[in-house]
């Protein structure tokens, strides 16, 4: 995120949800606060990527989605199994760099996750 006051936001979300976990006070309205700095600095995908992950998380009070894999020598894909607040923390942490190459095509793949598992 560039805006100083939406890092500050999105510091202050990280630090709830290590603490809380998804069960962090006002984690919905928060993550509904960032979006609209995400919206005023016109990154349309870490806005979709905000916006999806709080409808899954208001649907299902968890955030099981599977967007991370590993490979093997042949190239196979595997889930990586990862805790519920880890995963999303680690999503939280790629927005925080959102603009790094290696980090959006990340992000990217939350995106595609989430689409799936709501629509």
């Amino acid at each position: 995120m560039k805006l100083a006051a939406a890092n500050k936001k999105l510091e202050d979300i990280i630090k709830n949800v290590e603490k809380d976990g998804l069960k962090a006070k006002n984690l919905v309205e928060d993550l509904k606060e960032l979006r609209e700095y995400a919206l005023k600095e016109q990154d349309p995908l870490v806005t979709k990527v905000l916006r999806l992950s709080y409808e899954f998380i208001t649907e299902n009070n968890a955030f099981n989605v599977q967007a991370q894999y590993e490979e093997d020598e042949e190239e196979n894909e595997y889930p990586i199994e990862i805790e519920d607040n880890d995963n999303f923390l680690y999503l939280l942490n790629l927005l925080v760099r959102a603009d790094h190459k290696v980090n959006r095509e990340e992000i990217k793949d939350y995106r595609s996750a989430l689409k799936q598992e709501l629509y």
